[in-house]
């Protein structure tokens, strides 16, 4: 009878996970944020794309109201019964695409686009699905989360996470964890103070602010004016924002050039905080942090990459990709170093990009110069392959690499970087694709064109 009744509470588990939760072929796999999962890991479950049959993908472009400088995500059978790309452009416009046809299923204009379309004011941030599959959350260039009605679009509600959007960018992608809606801020290019890298958390139920830090002026727990704080910077703008730890829920976030002084200003730092953002927990910051501030070498160019055994890698504009164990960081003070190894990543040019981390050990890196792929063995990074090929942030799915770069995404077989396919795109700048549900999707553009228009190339298997 007990072996009976655990049986039916097995099945019954299984019949209302989300789609999210799924994995195999087209339809029933989500892509809800950027990077696909919490831990922005970048690799999808979907095998329905393989290296027999990526050569056939057939591309499609659809033309959007605005340049998504991001990457797309997808929600299956989401929209009124429809497979879903979710974007959201330049000044917050946010789209619906079926990703079938390509017609636009809804659009949701922010209250201030008239006024702001066409300026310096952008974002690049990715939405986020919401925990329930009924809602996406999206940022616009007003400074505004807003939570949006899966099904049209509508606004369930919206909060303000800058109380200085003309010099606090939202440029990074959102995140959901434990409930909460997870965004960071940063500044405008040409780093045009004052502005402070916050990370805030909301409720998902009602978009109420549970948290704020400021990784400047840390001694504020609140959303302050930027003026009113005497530093300025500490941009948290990678294309992550704020990962999740998946061994703890940690939100591990890094910051871009700033003071530095192991109390109130953390710039130039990879920071651990609690699930909630309640609190600092850990941190790294390197030996060279003055130099970093001094040479505009933003260590937060990107963001932590979770590996196996609580370790993680950190890269930046230096080049320099540093192996790190988070459980093991300094508290609250002013140590620097630490670090257990520090590899060069394909240069000269600068790391904007995320890695991509495949089974807890494989490392894959693509900036303006190359792509290359590391294996942790021992406890160390073992170089295993590297090309001249540029990139933004690899993606895997279906045993596959898919690298976009400026004319062409290049999909290799990742453990030997032997080219498989080559998929035709227009320019890009951070947008990386996604691959999910026999589909590839890819943004085209450059938000800092302040265009009003954009391109979204949809590669599907003929059918």
């Amino acid at each position: 009878m007990i072996r009976l009744t655990l049986l039916a509470l097995a099945l019954l588990v299984l019949l209302v996970l989300p789609a999210a939760s799924a994995s195999g072929g087209a339809g029933d796999v989500d892509w809800g944020r950027f990077g696909y999962d919490a831990a922005r890991t970048d690799v999808s479950p979907d095998t329905t794309i393989t290296a027999a049959n990526v050569s056939k993908l057939r591309r499609q472009q659809v033309q959007l109201g605005g340049t998504v400088d991001s990457s797309p995500i997808y929600v299956a059978k989401g929209v009124r019964g429809h497979d879903a790309f979710i974007v959201t452009t330049t000044y917050g416009r946010t789209e619906a695409i079926d990703a079938d046809s390509g017609k636009i299923l809804w659009r949701f204009t922010p209250p201030a686009y008239s006024r702001l379309a066409g300026t310096a004011q952008i974002t690049n941030a990715t939405p986020a699905l919401s925990s329930d599959r009924k809602a996406v959350y999206a940022a616009a260039s007003d400074g505004r989360i807003r939570k949006l009605r899966l099904s049209d679009g509508h606004v369930l509600w919206t909060t303000a996470i800058t109380r200085d959007p003309t010099h606090e960018k939202i440029t990074s992608s959102l995140n959901v964890s434990r409930g909460l809606v997870i965004a960071t801020t940063g500044g405008y290019i040409g780093d045009i103070p004052p502005y402070q890298g916050h990370v805030v958390t909301m409720f998902e139920g009602n978009g109420k602010i549970d948290h704020v830090w400021n990784s400047l002026c840390a001694n504020e727990r609140k959303l302050i004016l930027p003026k009113t704080c005497p530093a300025s910077d500490s941009a948290i703008w990678s294309r992550n924002g704020a990962a999740v730890d998946p061994e703890n829920g940690d939100l591990v976030v890094a910051t871009g050039n700033a003071t530095f002084n192991g109390s109130t200003d953390w710039g130039d730092s990879v920071l651990v905080l609690s699930p909630d953002a309640s609190k600092l927990l850990r941190h790294w910051t390197p030996v060279d942090q003055a130099h970093l501030n001094d040479s505009d070498l933003d260590l937060g160019s990107t963001s932590p990459a979770f590996l196996a055994g609580g370790l993680a890698v950190q890269g930046g504009k230096d080049g320099l990709l540093r192996l790190l164990n988070l459980n093991k960081l300094p508290g609250v003070n002013a140590r620097t170093g630490g670090e257990l190894q520090t590899v060069s990543v394909p240069g000269p040019t600068d790391m904007f990009s995320e890695p991509a981390v495949w089974n807890g050990k494989w490392v894959f890196v693509a900036t303006g110069s190359g792509t290359a792929a590391w294996l942790l063995q021992g406890g160390r990074l073992h170089a295993k392959w590297s090309n001249g090929t540029d990139g933004t942030s690899p993606v895997l799915a279906g045993g596959l690499l898919y690298v976009a770069g400026n004319g062409a995404i290049h999909v290799y077989v990742p453990t030997s970087g032997r080219l498989v396919a080559t998929l035709p795109t227009g320019a890009v700048h951070w947008q990386s694709p996604i691959v999910v549900g026999g589909r590839v999707a890819m943004p085209e553009g450059n938000a800092n064109d302040h265009s009003t228009s954009g391109v979204l190339d949809i590669f599907r298997l003929p059918s």
